[in-house]
């Protein structure tokens, strides 16, 4: 079903809050109380995104967000009452794309919502697969790929990435790679960023690529095949 958002939350209330307000803005959602049930609908069934709480009753919600990754690059927000920065730092490094703590806005949570499902959506400009200049990566189904093997990014990291592969040795702002990813002050932290990009380079190395992103200390990043690191 287009546009339609799981939510993985034991807390009835919250979920009838978001069902709502979700609802109300044309959103189909498909609502589980266990990460069992969700995890069984999400391997039979397409979502447009996945929002899950990190406290359920039966698993951990980033064990669960690895399951997830295992078959899936849908959109991941996670719900959580913990605002720890080392929880934040876990749940983007595993492959989540947001990260919302309890109390939450209604309004915020919609906001955030449909600017992961236009980051996800946003097609990939036939300009940008005719000129992108890497001799190395390729871009693939708003993937990056390796010698045959595909990365696995999240839509934030193909974003990110995609952004800086355009532009080979251009070093570019935490700023500037939140505007690529399409995101504001008010859905991320700058310093998230560096959590992405540490993401990026974890799965570069699990395919064996060698090294292409590089920090300019004080500035931002860049990529670059023939850069060495410094």
């Amino acid at each position: 079903m287009a546009n339609t958002i799981v939510l993985i939350e034991d807390e009835r209330a919250i979920a009838d809050t978001l069902i709502h307000i979700l609802e109300l803005d044309g959103f189909g959602v498909k609502w589980f109380d266990t990460a069992g049930a969700g995890l069984e609908y999400l391997q039979n069934q397409d979502a447009s995104l996945v929002v899950l709480d990190v406290g359920l009753p039966d698993a951990n919600g980033f064990e669960v967000c690895k399951e997830i990754r295992a078959f899936s690059s849908v959109p991941v927000i996670f719900l959580t009452a913990r605002n720890d920065e080392i929880d934040r730092v876990v749940g983007l490094e595993i492959g989540a794309d947001d990260y919302v703590t309890k109390p939450f806005s209604p309004r915020e949570m919609l906001a955030r919502v449909k600017l992961r499902m236009r980051t996800s959506q946003t097609p990939q400009s036939a300009s940008t697969k005719k000129t992108c200049p890497s001799a190395v990566l390729h871009s693939e189904n708003y993937d990056f790929v390796y010698q045959s093997k595909a990365l696995g990014l999240t839509a934030l990291e193909y974003k990110l990435l995609e952004k800086m592969v355009a532009s080979p040795k251009q070093v570019f702002s935490r700023s500037q790679l939140m505007d690529a990813a399409e995101l504001t002050q008010t859905c991320a932290y700058e310093r998230n960023i560096d959590t992405h990009i540490k993401s990026i380079r974890k799965k570069l190395r699990d395919v064996d690529s060698p090294e292409l992103l590089f920090t300019k200390r004080g500035f931002g990043y860049f990529y670059d095949e023939q850069s060495t690191s410094e």
